[in-house]
């Protein structure tokens, strides 16, 4: 009778000490995880755009681009009608972006 209730305490006493190990191991995860996010800028900096859609599909266009690239690019890589007046506003929304300092042109 005895040796079954020292095997009955000793599991919860086993999952006791598993608990408090977790619980130790997330304490010390938070505190590496606070000192990593003390360091991070408090805001991530992110560029003004004008409010219209196409500013951020042509930013990400232009961030995966790996070398050059013209405005009929970018309308391909939206899926754009490879019409002039699509073109063409293409090409004034990424002047803009050079303008506000937010790409280079190249």
């Amino acid at each position: 009778m005895a040796g079954d209730l020292r095997t009955q305490i000793a599991e919860p006493q086993t999952r006791l000490r598993e608990a408090e190990t977790h619980l130790e191991h997330l304490a010390i995860t938070r505190k590496t995880v606070t000192a990593l996010g003390e360091r991070l800028p408090a805001h991530p900096v992110s560029p003004d755009l004008p409010e219209h859609p196409d500013y951020p599909r042509n930013l990400a266009v232009f961030n995966e681009a790996t070398g050059p690239f013209r405005a009929r690019d970018v309308c391909e890589a939206l899926d754009h009608e490879l019409l002039p007046k699509n073109i063409e506003g293409t090409r004034a929304k990424l002047r803009r972006l050079v303008k506000l300092d937010v790409t280079t042109k190249q």
